[in-house]
């Protein structure tokens, strides 16, 4: 067990589109490291949250039997499918309402498919690095709450937290629909700093504005507002700086 970096001064830092990607073909990912955004930070992940990965499967695309281990795996699917397999017989599919959460602790093996019938899939996988090695794996695949426009929706968080999916360590995932002209204030929480994501459209925060696929990161536990330029998809994560982490995950680290 490792202790995160002490976290920078006070700052909103900002980040354009991450240009660390991998072109398989039908299968196409994008890393986005929220550490980056914070100018002589040592670690490419912000505490507990490793990566956000932006990933593409065209329709007929199988990402074949893979292992993970100690890292917590969780795939938010706005739109579309992401068919699930793995080898403690689990067939799944997650959608916009759904969320799936794997817990690789220390070891599982999985397969993502999405069949010829299903349309082109973009969705958000996002790494969360456990407190320790060698957690017991877990899966959870459940429904979340329908969204509504304008307002935060709650989707994971530590146990005590009250989310409708769990993670082992101190971070929260919502996300949020806007409509043009309309603003909302950063989900802030003592002690807790904030990374966030634009899926699509564009949003003004603080001083900048940040179009699809830019990324903010708010280094302390300031409440900020955003305001959607146009409509507009984004998530945001609730974080601690500065819980224990392991950084031995086979994609996260």
């Amino acid at each position: 067990m490792e202790s995160s970096p002490t976290a920078p001064a006070a700052a909103v830092h900002t980040a354009p589109r991450t240009d660390v990607s991998q072109d398989q073909g039908k299968f196409r990912i994008h890393f986005n490291f929220p550490g980056r955004a914070v100018p002589d930070h040592e670690d490419h992940g912000y505490g507990p949250l490793a990566t956000v990965v932006e990933s593409f499967l065209d329709p007929g695309t199988l990402i074949g039997m893979h292992q993970h281990r100690d890292e917590e795996i969780i795939s938010w699917v706005p739109g579309g499918v992401m068919r699930h397999e793995d080898r403690q017989g689990n067939e799944m599919v997650v959608d916009a309402e759904s969320l799936l959460v794997m817990g690789a602790g220390e070891g599982v093996w999985h397969a993502e498919e999405t069949l010829p019938s299903d349309p082109p899939l973009r969705m958000l996988q996002i790494f969360v690095r456990p407190p320790e090695r060698g957690l017991e794996p877990t899966i959870q695949h459940e429904p979340i709450p329908a969204a509504v426009i304008g307002e935060w929706r709650h989707l994971f968080g530590p146990r005590e937290a009250g989310a409708p999916l769990t993670v082992r360590n101190e971070v929260d995932l919502y996300d949020a629909q806007l409509e043009e002209g309309a603003e909302l204030s950063l989900p802030a929480r003592p002690g807790r700093h904030t990374y966030l994501y634009v899926f699509e459209g564009a949003v003004e925060l603080a001083e900048s504005s940040l179009a699809a696929t830019e990324s903010a990161l708010v280094a302390d536990d300031r409440t900020e507002t955003i305001r959607a330029r146009e409509p507009t998809a984004l998530v945001a994560f609730s974080i601690d700086p500065d819980a224990p982490v392991t950084r031995h995950g086979t994609i996260g680290r």
